[in-house]
């Protein structure tokens, strides 16, 4: 599964991995699940929302236990981000057929759809979409780099865009959905630990700040008389630096638009996109205001305007007490396995999920700690392992 997954989408340069949404990679990714659901005799489905299942068993009997992640991919990311989560599941699958285990629950593996976010800018759309999170509206109104808009972006892949919206009777079959992710950090590197056990997601959200000033001539234009933004914007982005280094938070500036973009011209506007993520709800609040105070001031002193726009936002998500608790119990008592639980910066459409179903979450060593990079990395063993786990974890959930 591995090895056929790995030239799907991968950049002859970067060696990344570009698995956009609703593209030609995104096609492939998608054609991939479909054939390993028919391959293991699984029933298909594909939802309202472009997210793709395959079940064992009937899924109207409810209370379904359901594993899976993503395939898509930041631009030029790595080959483990989603795609280490959906080949898991289907080999714990494997592995729970070869052992013979009785099974009482249904059980199905997703494909959530664009949850990296990377052509549209909004993450998770296909399990906010799912679970109400983001309404039809707001879905049509989302347009990538080329002002292409979601609808006709679905539209060109085959599927249809006005169907799409929340999907409660979905939902309403799951009694648990447990999501395994490479882990994105060495913390469980540093722990000597080949799994771990997320116990919450830190909150996190995506603000724009577009810088305003007046384009003119590189050469020509003394420096006294020119409104450059991209001064302001520069000065802003070793602000979050410093704000998020004071609290422990994590503030970066990942992505930046300028016009007219020309090496011998001073830029009319510099749009440039913050990520920022803290522990708790406080902190982030207070790094955020920071930096939006010291890109006012400078703003000001280089007479240029500015304007901020929250693009996203998702609050700290704790996941099932109760279900982490079971994880625990299954992987540490009965597999005999430490199991180090651990929160994470990182959003994962498990978190989506948890306000509308039981979620939880696994995490795989990750001994770089990179991810979202082509030097994103898990040991075979390590991954081995992961899958080990989840089956156990599936396997333990699933009986009644």
């Amino acid at each position: 599964m591995w090895r056929d997954l790995l030239p799907v989408g991968r950049h002859s340069a970067s060696r990344g991995y570009r698995r956009y949404a609703w593209t030609g990679a995104d096609a492939e990714c998608r054609g991939w699940f479909e054939e390993q659901a028919g391959a293991r005799g699984l029933g298909y489905e594909l939802d309202r929302n472009g997210n793709q299942w395959a079940w064992l068993g009937d899924p109207a009997e409810g209370d379904a236990v359901v594993t899976g992640s993503h395939l898509d991919s930041v631009p030029d990311g790595g080959a483990f981000d989603g795609p280490l989560g959906v080949v898991s599941s289907f080999a714990a699958l494997d592995e729970l057929r070869a052992r013979g285990a009785r099974l009482d629950r249904p059980l199905a593996v997703v494909n959530f759809g664009d949850e990296e976010g990377a052509r549209f800018g909004l993450a998770c759309v296909g399990s906010r979409l799912t679970a109400g999170e983001l309404t039809v509206e707001q879905a049509h109104r989302l347009t990538d780099g080329d002002g292409v808009t979601l609808p006709r972006a679905m539209a060109a892949a085959g599927y249809d865009p006005d169907a799409i919206g929340p999907d409660p009777e979905r939902l309403s079959r799951i009694g648990a959905f447990v999501e395994l992710h490479v882990e994105q950090g060495r913390a469980l590197d540093l722990s000597g630990d080949r799994v771990g056990i997320a116990s919450a997601i830190w909150p996190h959200g995506r603000w724009r700040f577009d810088f305003r000033g007046e384009a003119n001539h590189a050469g020509t234009t003394r420096l006294v008389d020119r409104r450059d933004p991209m001064l302001s914007y520069a000065e802003t982005v070793l602000a979050a630096r410093r704000e998020a280094q004071l609290l422990g938070a994590v503030a970066t500036f990942g992505k930046i638009a300028v016009e007219p973009n020309g090496v011998n011209a001073i830029p009319s506007l510099v749009r440039g996109w913050l990520d920022s993520r803290a522990a708790d709800q406080e902190t982030l609040d207070t790094v955020v205001t920071g930096v939006e105070k010291a890109a006012r001031e400078y703003a000001e002193a280089h007479g240029v305007d500015l304007d901020v726009v929250r693009e996203s936002f998702t609050p700290v998500v704790d996941f099932d007490h109760a279900l982490r608790d079971e994880l625990a119990r299954l992987l540490g008592r009965e597999a005999g396995l430490r199991v180090p639980v651990l929160g994470t910066g990182a959003g994962h459409d498990a978190g989506i999920l948890s306000g509308s179903i039981p979620t939880a979450m696994l995490f795989v060593r990750n001994p770089t700690g990179v991810s979202h990079s082509p030097a994103e990395f898990a040991a075979e063993d390590d991954c081995v392992a992961g899958v080990t786990a989840l089956a156990d974890v599936l396997e333990g959930l699933a009986r009644r």
